[in-house]
């Protein structure tokens, strides 16, 4: 989707196929739908993948739909299955790989009209 919705035009149905998709997750941004001060990746990630280690300068939420996924949040590793919520606290870098044997949907919202990810290189 290319274009943004003013407020006005609200309320607007939108298909998960008309968000951007990148590596595992389709990308919802607030300040594209009426200024909405929330955002949100819907994960459809397969067995091994996930989110590389980065933070927010808000905290991060996590709903598990199908799956199962470890988490790394700060210094502890989580282990997560569906209907299962982890909440990544702001600034605390984070990731997670779907460990399961089949994909790993979840829900990631971030309390902002814009995602600010900051990514961080991991040792090889």
């Amino acid at each position: 989707m290319d274009r943004t919705i003013p407020r006005d035009e609200l309320p607007h149905v939108v298909g998960k196929d008309e968000l951007p998709f990148a590596n595992i997750a389709h990308r919802f941004e607030g300040y594209r739908f009426g200024e909405v001060n929330a955002s949100f990746f819907l994960v459809e990630s397969p067995p091994g993948k996930g989110a590389l280690l980065h933070f927010h300068p808000y905290e991060e939420i996590f709903i598990t739909l199908e799956g199962e996924a470890t988490f790394t949040v700060g210094g502890k590793v989580i282990e997560a299955k569906a209907g299962q919520i982890v909440v990544a606290p702001a600034n605390v870098p984070h990731k997670f790989t779907n460990t399961g044997t089949g994909p790993l949907k979840q829900v990631d919202i971030h309390p902002s009209s814009r995602i600010q990810q900051t990514n961080i290189p991991e040792d090889e």
